[in-house]
């Protein structure tokens, strides 16, 4: 099964919103760092060989359909051309909002205590952290830079055809139009995760850094978040 669409949004650009969307007009299942955490034993070590510049993307993602958030997001590009016949759809939000957002989250130093000097760890830092070059996460001008170049740098890299830009408030038309399916009758998902977040790391001190915490973790946290989805 090779992949249909490509999320090159990074994390905290409604990721998981974007998750449950495509899965619920028929590009499921969707991979997802929480799809990771679920499977860690597998995939920790095939995204660590992914860094070292032996990547399996057909192994990867074997047995989904599309792909969201980080660590994919990174490698957006790379994914693009190894999947030449995919639709990439880039999640875009107020750069400020975005910083205030992963610096209280997935970019704080309590959700990453735990990892450092793990296989998990050195996942992490690969895929996300080292593609910042050395910048200063903690700083606000960088970061908010970055992410609009960024933006920037893949709005102008893809064709209009193959490329759509998206906030989850535009909803299902934009979407569906994009992948050329019919636009469903539920109300498009709602997501906010950062409350699952902080309560995570509040339970845990941190993310988990052993594979059975972390695939347990990982399973649980996409179900609550799925029965919250359409929960409107």
């Amino acid at each position: 099964m090779a992949l249909k669409v490509i999320g090159a949004g990074v994390g905290r650009t409604a990721t998981f919103t974007m998750k449950f969307a495509l899965e619920h007009i028929g590009f499921g299942p969707c991979f997802h760092m929480a799809e990771l955490f679920a499977d860690a034993r597998r995939q920790v070590p095939l995204w660590l060989d992914a860094i070292s510049g032996r990547p399996d993307w057909d192994e990867i993602f074997k047995g989904f359909q599309s792909t969201v958030d980080y660590p994919s997001a990174s490698y957006w590009r790379e994914l693009a051309d190894h999947y030449p016949d995919t639709k990439v759809i880039l999640t875009v939000r107020d750069a400020d909002s975005w910083f205030e957002s992963v610096s209280e989250t997935i970019f704080s130093d309590e959700m990453q205590a735990h990892l450092v000097g793990t296989p998990t760890g050195d996942m992490m830092k690969g895929t996300i952290f080292d593609h910042f070059h050395g910048g200063d996460i903690r700083d606000r001008a960088f970061m908010t830079k970055w992410f609009e170049d960024r933006n920037e740098h893949i709005n102008a890299s893809l064709p209009p055809d193959r490329l759509l830009v998206f906030h989850p408030k535009e909803g299902w038309e934009p979407l569906c139009r994009f992948l050329d399916v019919p636009v469903p009758p539920e109300p498009f998902p709602r997501v906010n995760s950062r409350d699952e977040i902080t309560a995570a790391n509040e339970q845990e001190g941190g993310m988990a850094k052993d594979d059975d915490s972390a695939e347990s973790f990982g399973k649980s946290y996409i179900e609550t978040l799925r029965a919250k989805a359409f929960a409107q």
